[in-house]
């Protein structure tokens, strides 16, 4: 199965939120913690990636719903599979059996709906998630010279994610949600160098930033098209945007980005901006009818949603997308 064929072909899909349809089944701390965690010696409520560990049958049931929603491509569960994440539940011993762990459980989901029907392969991205700490700014506002943390500590740290992401099985490695590309870059090169190193097939790489504001720039202050020649190095199948906007706020970014990218585009949008008890109002058939503007424009490679997305909304988004043609990669003139 080769993803590059497929997005000659078509507009691929991929999947929503994953924490909105956590949410859903009400889970209380015992449910977190199964009975293998049950004497932990912290709460570990919120911890959604220990999930794929204690509660597998949840996850996989999620991702078949976005699958049976029409995606093309789902995450795993992993946004903060890492052991610095990790480190606010005590569980960094855990990460790469997390990583595993949701790797083999969306590798399942996708591979019985591909045995379904053959003519549609569904993809599984091993989703490398930002980080709580970052590298270009400072956490402590009388410092600004101080770091938490260290490229070689994100590396390191990013590189066992790779290991067990592959482990369980990923198409693609997704860095993604990215604010700091410092960050990325660790992330980046912690996947080069894993595949260097065990002398494995190098998965694609797809890259998904995030624009945080009107100003069109990320949290550590590059404006899109900085971003984009940052990255670029990587060779990557795709460089989209996700989170922090709606569809309609991030319409202009993913023109931009239409317009420079010598790869395939992809763009997730939330589901609006969060109402004033932080949840996201914007019905399906909306966030379909803005994606289907992008694609008539030829904006968009892959398409899909994260915060606030369920699979209705990938639902009216695959419909939307089925008679629409793919962004044709544009032929750049290299320039100084």
């Amino acid at each position: 199965m080769d993803i590059r064929k497929e997005l000659e072909k078509r507009i691929l899909i991929i999947d929503g939120a994953m924490g909105t349809m956590i949410q859903r089944y009400k889970l209380e701390e015992a449910d977190y913690r199964g009975e293998r965690f049950k004497d932990w010696h912290l709460d570990v409520k919120g911890n959604n990636d220990l999930l794929c560990i204690t509660q597998p049958q949840i996850i996989e049931e999620i991702h078949s719903q976005y699958l049976a929603a029409g995606a093309d491509i789902i995450e795993t569960n992993t946004f903060s599979s890492t052991t610095i994440a990790m480190a606010d539940y005590e569980m960094q011993e855990l990460a790469y059996e997390m990583n595993v762990a949701a790797g083999r459980c969306a590798r399942r989901a996708a591979d019985k709906y591909t045995q379904l029907d053959p003519s549609k392969p569904r993809f599984v991205a091993g989703a490398i998630g930002p980080l709580n700490k970052t590298l270009s700014l400072s956490p402590d506002v009388n410092n600004p010279g101080f770091r938490a943390l260290t490229f070689d500590e994100a590396m390191t740290a990013y590189y066992e994610q790779v290991k067990g992401l592959v482990e369980g099985g990923v198409d693609i490695i997704l860095i993604e949600t990215i604010f700091d590309t410092l960050n990325a870059k660790a992330a980046i090169y912690a996947t080069k160098k894993f595949f260097q190193d065990t002398q494995k097939p190098e998965l694609p790489i797809m890259i998904s930033g995030t624009i945080t504001d009107a100003s069109g720039r990320t949290l550590s202050g590059q404006t899109l098209e900085a971003f984009y020649t940052s990255v670029f190095h990587a060779k990557p199948l795709s460089i989209g945007l996700n989170c922090a906007l709606g569809a309609a706020e991030m319409r202009p970014h993913i023109e931009e980005l239409s317009q420079i990218a010598a790869c395939y585009t992809s763009a997730y949008p939330n589901a609006g901006l969060p109402n004033a008890m932080g949840e996201y109002d914007e019905q399906p058939e909306e966030t379909a009818h803005f994606i289907e503007e992008w694609a008539q424009q030829g904006f968009v490679n892959i398409v899909g949603g994260c915060c606030g997305t369920t699979p209705d909304h990938i639902r009216h988004i695959a419909d939307h997308m089925k008679k629409l043609a793919p962004r044709r990669l544009p032929i750049l003139e290299a320039a100084l």
